[in-house]
This record gives structure tokens, sequence and C-alpha cells, in this order.
């Protein structure tokens, strides 16, 4: 899995971000030296189907709170994700942030003080419809919490110009 990371097609600013086990947001917030927002484009309460059960180690049926979000920095897009949490492993304070509000998951975790850490699971070359013939890095990553799943993480990553910080 490691080994698409020292592909030398793929630019160093983005190894560095798909790389980490910490915050892609201020990591990204420190390479282009501008504020990453959140844009939150899905949000909804599901119940958990065998396959999002098998994910999230949870009973089929329990409440999932899915999320599909963009990360921005200035005017360029760096990256779609997409999560799943279980809705009763989230303490109620951190439930509320995750739930009404476009703030960056790193930053919530941060802001309450929760001991976590991140699993990543698998990394690949792909497409997304969503950045259209551009081809994406995907990573996938648990959020572990008091040893269990707190969320499953999708992120897909350009692979394009917007990476070389140079520009920026």
């Amino acid at each position: 899995m490691w080994d698409i990371l020292k592909r030398h097609d793929i630019p160093a600013s983005l190894r560095i971000c798909a790389g980490t086990d910490g915050s892609v947001t201020l990591l990204l917030e420190l390479l282009t030296c501008k504020t990453v927002k959140v844009e939150t484009k899905e949000q909804r309460a599901i119940k958990a189907t065998d396959e999002v059960a098998g994910i999230l180690d949870i009973d089929i049926g329990e409440e999932v709170n899915k999320r599909l979000v963009v990360l921005t920095a200035g005017d360029t897009v760096y990256a779609l994700a997409s999560s799943l949490a279980p809705v009763k492993r989230m303490p109620p304070d951190v439930r509320k942030d995750i739930m009404q509000a476009d703030i960056p998951i790193g930053r919530i975790l941060r802001d309450h003080k929760l001991e976590t850490r991140r699993d990543i699971i698998n990394m690949k070359i792909t497409a997304s419809a969503f950045f259209g013939v551009i081809p994406v890095l995907s990573r996938e990553y648990y959020i572990i919490h008091k040893n269990s799943i707190l969320m499953w993480i999708n992120e897909f990553f350009p692979l394009d110009g917007r990476w070389d910080i140079n520009r920026v």
C-alpha cells in the first residue's frame, strides 16, 4: 500500500497529505498558507446496511452519520472526503459538531481533546466522478477512539498541478 506514495509522478505535497496519520486540513493550511474551508455536500443519518455494519464493526440497523465534504483552500478544491460514523460511539459534543457544522474532523477532535489514532487501510489510484477525467489518489482510513472505530473516511485527492507548492 505505501509503495504508491513512493512514485515520483505524485507530487511531494500530495504524498505528505496522503501519508499522514494526522490532520490533512492542517497540512493543507500549512502548504497553501490559506484557511481550508469545509463545504458539506451531503449529510444524513442512515441505518447501517450489512456492508456499512461490516466496515464500522457495528450491528445492522444502527444509526450512522454519512457525510460528504469538499476541502477547499482559496478557490482550489484539494480533496473530497466521504465519512461514516456510528452515532452511538460519538461523544455528544463531538456528535453535535460533526452533524451540524462545516468543521474539519481534525479540528473537532482537537477542540474536544479526543485521543484518537488514524489507521490507514487502503490507498490506490482511481477515478472520481466529482473530479471528472482527472485521476485521483484515494485513501481509506479509520479514526480509532477507545479501541473502537469512531469514523471510516475515504478521501480523494486529484492528481494534477494543484499540488505544485511553488505556485501557491
